[in-house]
């Protein structure tokens, strides 16, 4: 019976150490992907673009991208950047006061 409970508790603690190992890994993996990434076709709809202004903002630098088999894909925070960067606010002009 000794035999017995000792084995329960050595499984019960091995579980206990892949349980902390999976959530270790389930952790780093989720910090890798952290980021979401969005190919070049869906950035051309969502700032309304063509393809060759799209290649203009890669080739000046403007925007960072990644590129897998010749796809394009981009950083949404990037994305997000770059319209902040050029944010601006409506200034109305002078009125005669």
């Amino acid at each position: 019976m000794d035999e017995i409970l000792k084995g329960i508790l050595a499984l019960s603690g091995e579980l206990k150490e892949i349980k902390v190992h999976l959530q270790y890994l389930k952790k780093t993996r989720t910090e890798i992907f952290k980021e979401s990434w969005i190919d070049g076709q869906d950035v051309m709809l969502a700032l309304n673009i063509s393809l060759r202004t799209l290649q203009s903002l890669r080739d000046s630098g403007t925007l960072p991208f990644s590129r897998i088999n010749g796809k394009f894909y981009y950083k949404v925070s990037d994305l997000e950047k770059l319209l902040e960067v050029n944010y601006s606010r409506y200034l109305k002009p002078n009125s005669y006061d």
